[in-house]
């Protein structure tokens, strides 16, 4: 594929989440053969608001979108839906586990939640007593979201580790506020995407997002040369990174087990 020559890349910028879908509805004015519906369940919804019967090519990031009914099952997903799915709460029971094991003396941690990380939320608050944790769940509401607010609303027993849920709103504007955050108030943090820990995150743990969207590339190619989409699996990805920043670590005065730096898919020194 040449850009200008066989393909046309259309994108549309909304300004947040009420723009949704307006933008699709734009996109869609603009006659194009097959929608890419990435991230949140909200970006799906405004999608399949105005697509039609047009292709839709999902990167589902924190919403189920079997459990939904958005497809009728991830092998024949049927209708114009399919894509990629990442399983955010059995990632989230994880990351549980992985807190659980680097501060074993720690019983009791914050987690940063919103709507659209709601499920996620549930899924931490049982799993968290299997693992001898108590969990002070912040709701974040209003943008921008005040995290300074948040952490006067926490109990001092909680305030030690910091978990936070997958959500694009907490990336916006500044995906480094809350490493920056977490750091200043001396928390240790753990998110799902790597990035955060590039810029000063303690931990994460969870699926590359940026192999994810080459994948949904490749779904884009096959519709573009035939395939249904009903005729395309849903796919959940098989590899999971779990990256450490040893700089942090040292800056708050911890030691990050051996157990985990051994698994861990990158260490930042």
């Amino acid at each position: 594929y040449e850009e200008g020559k066989n393909f046309s890349f259309e994108y549309v910028q909304a300004a947040n989440v009420a723009g949704y879908e307006a933008a699709h509805r734009e996109l869609a004015s603009r006659k194009v053969d097959i929608l890419l519906a990435g991230g949140s369940e909200v970006g799906l919804k405004s999608v399949l608001a105005t697509a039609g019967m047009l292709p839709v090519v999902m990167v589902a990031i924190d919403y189920d979108p079997l459990a939904r009914g958005y497809v009728r099952n991830l092998a024949r997903p049927g209708g114009n839906v399919t894509g990629i799915s990442i399983p955010q709460i059995e990632l989230t029971e994880k990351r549980l586990q992985i807190v659980r094991e680097a501060f074993p003396d720690v019983p009791a941690i914050a987690v940063f939640w919103d709507e659209i990380s709601a499920d996620q939320w549930h899924a931490a608050e049982n799993a968290a007593p299997k693992l001898g944790l108590r969990l002070a769940g912040i709701e974040f509401r209003e943008q921008p979201y005040d995290y300074e607010r948040a952490f006067a609303q926490l109990p001092p027993e909680h305030r030690r580790v910091l978990m936070v849920l997958t959500s694009p709103l907490f990336a916006v504007p500044n995906r480094a506020r809350l490493p920056d955050f977490a750091l200043r108030h001396r928390m240790a943090s753990i998110f799902s995407l790597r990035q955060y820990v590039d810029v000063g995150g303690l931990m994460s743990y969870g699926a590359s997002f940026t192999a994810m969207y080459r994948r949904a590339a490749e779904y884009v190619d096959r519709i573009a040369r035939g395939t249904r989409p009903a005729d395309l699996p849903v796919e959940q990805p098989t590899k999971f990174e779990l990256i450490a920043n040893l700089k942090t670590a040292r800056a708050l005065g911890l030691t990050i087990p051996p157990s985990l730096l051994t698994r861990a898919d990158e260490v930042i020194e």
